[in-house]
């Protein structure tokens, strides 16, 4: 991508992290890392640190060494369908694309755990699809009582399967919060202590930055993607008695750590158990050592703030966020200093909505659409009876990369026209421009006989990671389109009924 601005150096982060997790491990005969995040793709983290690879986490596995690898699913998210918003994906689908990308990237599946399991006949069926991949799976039930009950919480781990494991490192993933990472890796460590072996936990989170200020943007842009779940930066108050050192972590780890000591002193045996002290104790992240550029990320940050604003505003139109959720990002932007304005696409592409009203002979919802090319510059397009805003902006946009004059067509008139007259009298909708999805394939079948079209499609990796802003709720060719091309999308969220199913 041009003209990219660099604020993270990924390989020096590597080194370092690689070092210091390697160091814990060396405290024990064996480590249960519980891995925080996004392990495939982490794209939250390559937006707040520009330069940050969304593969970096999988690369650290792969210097790690020989590691064990569980990944860890709540039967309560399968079973209502929980959509991961990254890629659209529901919580079964997105597991099998992690174990996908983890086994496409080298790395080992040791096994799946389905936590919380109630006997759901969907999650039945969700283990018996698997089982018939050949993954192994074990399922773990809920523990009543969790995690207050000391005498219940070890009398669960006692009753849930135990999962063999032959390397001194096993790292614990998921699809995202709450899968029951740490409560299986504790099982795990328990029943191994048991044994006799010197098992350890430690935890794997590159949010927030626990040795950057509590107000840094980094790590505002943090309680701005869990805003829903009310997660906040604190001040670790163990740790700051324990070491005389303010230490950022979240307000759950820091509310929970009372309870969860008490865990691990009857998990490890030890009075202070792993020689923690504090939550932060209990981490291994080395994220601030890859920063070298902190006006950048600084930037970045503030950015993915607004991006979680519109996102939240937007699942509230669509009824799966509540008001309490607004509420809180609208104190976070707050915090911030921010309004959805300081989005350098936002009043381009609503000017370009405005602009929509003067296309002659079209009729139907007004849309505009904005993307911030790598130097800067703000590249507009509005919907019209042959492209939809969003298709039209793109278009535009790689012509002013390749320097093709705006007077040209990339796409022929007769394909367009072919694919506005199959839409309208074969398959029968009333709408006929052309979508994300609809004009990249005609772009591509415009590149056989036209050059200038083949100049233009092989520029289109050049806006992969760009910042792009709408001005209404995105159809499902626009949207499943511009997750392909890789940008990073903003919407208005304006929503004509009518037009929305046309």
């Amino acid at each position: 991508m041009l003209n990219m601005k660099i604020g993270f150096d990924t390989d020096k982060y590597l080194e370092e992290q690689t070092r210091n997790i390697k160091e814990r491990v060396g405290r024990f005969e064996k480590l249960y890392l519980e891995f925080g995040g996004k392990l495939c793709n982490d794209m939250h983290a390559a937006r707040v640190l520009p330069g940050y690879r969304p593969s970096a986490k999988m690369e650290l596995l792969k210097k790690l060494g020989e590691i064990d690898l569980i990944y860890c699913v709540s039967a309560k998210d399968l079973a209502r369908s929980r959509v991961r918003r990254d890629f659209g994906l529901t919580y079964d689908n997105q597991t099998l694309k992690d174990i996908g990308d983890i086994t496409n990237f080298g790395l080992k599946l040791n096994s799946v755990v389905v936590t919380r399991y109630a006997g759901e006949a969907a999650v039945t069926a969700f283990i018996s699809r698997l089982k018939n991949f050949g993954i192994a799976v074990f399922a773990h039930t809920e523990i009543p009582g969790y995690p207050q009950d000391l005498d219940k919480v070890l009398n669960g781990y006692n009753q849930q399967p135990y999962i063999e494991t032959k390397q001194n490192i096993v790292v614990m993933t998921g699809p995202g919060g709450g899968s029951g990472k740490m409560a299986t890796c504790l099982c795990q460590v328990f029943k191994e202590r048991q044994l006799g072996k010197k098992t350890g936990y430690a935890k794997f989170e590159t949010f927030p930055i626990w040795n950057l200020p509590l107000n840094h943007p980094i790590n505002v842009a943090y309680e701005a993607s869990t805003a829903d779940m009310k997660d906040t930066n604190e001040i670790d108050p163990f740790h700051e008695k324990a070491y005389g050192v303010k230490a950022v972590n979240y307000n759950r780890d820091i509310e929970n750590f009372k309870i969860l000591i008490k865990i691990l002193e009857k998990v490890s045996g030890e009075a202070i158990p792993f020689g923690y002290q504090s939550p932060t104790d209990m981490g291994v992240n080395v994220a601030a050592t890859g920063i070298i550029d902190d006006i950048i990320c600084s930037d970045a940050s503030k950015q993915e703030i607004i991006r979680r604003y519109f996102r939240y505003a937007r699942e509230k139109i669509e009824g799966v966020e509540t008001a309490e959720t607004i509420n809180q990002i609208n104190k976070i932007m707050e915090k911030a200093g921010l309004t959805p304005e300081d989005r350098k696409v936002v009043a381009p592409a609503r000017q370009a909505a405005e602009d929509a009203k003067n296309n002659k002979g079209f009729q139907g919802v007004f849309c505009g659409a904005a993307i911030q090319l790598p130097n800067d510059q703000v590249i507009t397009g509005k919907n019209s009876a042959f492209l939809h805003a969003e298709s039209a902006a793109i278009l535009n946009a790689v012509k002013t990369i390749s320097n093709i004059s705006d007077t040209l067509d990339l796409i022929s008139p007769e394909i367009i026209h072919s694919v506005t007259e199959m839409k309208t009298t074969i398959l029968k909708k009333q709408a006929c421009s052309l979508d994300v999805e609809e004009m990249l394939i005609a772009l591509a079948i415009s590149s056989q006989v036209n050059p200038i079209a083949k100049v233009a499609l092989n520029k289109l990796e050049e806006i992969r990671g760009c910042e792009m802003h709408i001005t209404h709720l995105p159809k499902h060719g626009d949207e499943a389109g511009l997750m392909r091309l890789g940008l990073n999308v903003t919407s208005d969220a304006k929503l004509s009924l009518l037009k929305h199913f046309q």
